[in-house]
C-alpha cells in the first residue's frame, strides 16, 4: 500500500541524508531541518510518544529527530530497519510464522501520538521472495494501519518516491546529485501556492460528478465520483487536519498531490512504464469493469507482478484512487525515468487499497500508474491538459 506504497507552508523540509543539497541557508544544518519537522511539521508536544524509523545510515538523522523531540519534552524512539533485515526476515525465518500477528507493531500503535519514517529503502530487496510470503506478511500489518488511523497518529513519511538513494537514481537513470536536486526543489515548493491550488481543485472534484481520463497510449477511463472524499496533500497538517483525523493526518513529502477514491470506474488504463521491485514492467495495460481490475497484462517484465496480484488478499482487484499532481517545482529531465505523483499535471491511477486517500479498502496490496501527458476532466471541465494542469 501506499503508506504512498506503505509506511507544512515553509516548514515542509524533509531531512534527506544528503545534507550538502539542501538549500543554502539550511546546508549541513540537520539540527534546524529536524526542529522545523519536530515544532512547525509534527507538532510534536510535551508528553508525546514519538516513533522515529530508519535505516542505520541515516543515523545522524534519526539522532537529530530525536533530540528535537526531547527538546519539546516529548519521549523518541529509535527504530532500526535496513535493506538487509527486509531480506534475512523472508529468508532465515521459517514461513509457518508468516501469518503471526505483529505484537510489537500493534503495541505500538494504540501508544505512539506520532511518527517519522524515512523511505530511504532499496525497492529490489525482497526481489526473488515468494509472493504469497509478502502478500502473507503484509496481511497481518493491516491492523497496525488501521489502528493508527483510528488513533490519528501524525505520520511523516520523507521520500514520496523521490528520496535520492544511489538504488532509486541508477533506476531513474540520474546522477545521484540531480536526483538529490529534484528532490530538494520538490520540498522547497511555495506551500502557500500548494495550498491555494489545491483547495481550488478540491472544490471541483467534490461538486463533480464524473471523472473521464485520457491519454494517447489508450487509456479511456470513466470514474464516478459523486460525494467521494477529496483529499489535498499540501504538505500543511493543521488543526482541522488533525481534527479531521485518519489519513488526513498522515502527510507525504515533497509535497503536492489532490486525491479521490472514485465511487465505481469503467474503462482502461496503459501505464507506459511502471517500476516493481526495482525492475521496470512496459506496456502495463489495466482492463477496468464495474470498480475492478478484470485483467492485469504487461509487454515486458510481467510476471513477478502477476504472482504478487494473484497472491495478494481480497480487495487488490478493486479500483482505487485517481490522484492530479500540483507541485510546479518538480521537473523531471526528458531523457530521464522519474516517476512520482507531485509534478504539476501528472495524473496517478492506483488499485487495491486506498484508506491513504480516505477510501476504506484495507487490504495490503497497492499498484500505482503514472500517466504523464493525460489528459483529465471533471464533467465535461478540462483539468489537467496533455500534462498541463489548467488554472
Amino acid at each position: 500500500m501506499r503508506a504512498k506504497h506503505l509506511f507544512l507552508t515553509a516548514c515542509a523540509l524533509a531531512l534527506a541524508f544528503l545534507a550538502s543539497f539542501a538549500p543554502a541557508d539550511d546546508a549541513g544544518n540537520l539540527d534546524a531541518l529536524a526542529a522545523k519537522l519536530v515544532n512547525r511539521c509534527a507538532g510534536v508536544r510535551e508528553g508525546e510518544l514519538v516513533g522515529i524509523t530508519g535505516d542505520p545510515k541515516d543515523a545522524e538523522i534519526l539522532e537529530e529527530l530525536a533530540v528535537q523531540v526531547r527538546k519539546q519534552g516529548a519521549h523518541p524512539l529509535i527504530m532500526l530497519t535496513s535493506d538487509r533485515l527486509s531480506r534475512r526476515l523472508y529468508d532465515d525465518v521459517p514461513a509457518q510464522f508468516d501469518l503471526q500477528a505483529p505484537a510489537w507493531d500493534m503495541k505500538l500503535a494504540g501508544l505512539l501520538d506520532a511518527q517519522f519514517i524515512l523511505e530511504s529503502g532499496d525497492e529490489a530487496a525482497l526481489a526473488g521472495v515468494a509472493a504469497e510470503r509478502i502478500a502473507a506478511r503484509e496481511k497481518t500489518f493491516q491492523p497496525v494501519f488501521k489502528r493508527m488511523r483510528e488513533r490519528n497518529v501524525r505520520i511523516i513519511f520523507l521520500g514520496n518516491g523521490l528520496y535520492p538513494t544511489p538504488s532509486r537514481a541508477k533506476q531513474f537513470g540520474l546522477p545521484e546529485a540531480e536526483l538529490a536536486k529534484l528532490y530538494w526543489e520538490g520540498v522547497n515548493a511555495d506551500y502557500v501556492q500548494l495550498q491555494a491550488t489545491g483547495a481550488k481543485l478540491k472544490k471541483v472534484l467534490s461538486e463533480g460528478k464524473q471523472i473521464h481520463l485520457t491519454h494517447p497510449n489508450g487509456t479511456d477511463l470513466k470514474a464516478s465520483v459523486e460525494k467521494r472524499p477529496v483529499m489535498v496533500s499540501d504538505g500543511v497538517i493543521d488543526e482541522a487536519k488533525r481534527k479531521q483525523g485518519g489519513a488526513a493526518c498522515w502527510a507525504y513529502l515533497p509535497a503536492g498531490e489532490v486525491y479521490v477514491s472514485p465511487r465505481t470506474a469503467e474503462g482502461r488504463v496503459v501505464v507506459d512504464r511502471v517500476f516493481f521491485e526495482g525492475k521496470e514492467i512496459n506496456d502495463l495495460v489495466m482492463e477496468v469493469k464495474g470498480g475492478k481490475v478484470i485483467s492485469l497484462t504487461a509487454k515486458t517484465n510481467g510476471d513477478r507482478l502477476q504472482a504478487a496480484f494473484k497472491a495478494a488478499a481480497a480487495g487488490k482487484d478493486r479500483f482505487g484512487v485517481i490522484d492530479v499532481g500540483i507541485n510546479p517545482t518538480i521537473h523531471p529531465p526528458a531523457n530521464s525515468k522519474v516517476l512520482a505523483a507531485t509534478p504539476a499535471g501528472m495524473v496517478s491511477v492506483y488499485i487495491g487499497n486506498d484508506t491513504w486517500a480516505g477510501g476504506d479498502n484495507n487490504t495490503p496490496f497497492s499498484l500505482a500508474g503514472y500517466l504523464p501527458g493525460a489528459t483529465l476532466t471533471v464533467d465535461g471541465k478540462v483539468i489537467v491538459e496533455k500534462g498541463e494542469l489548467k488554472p
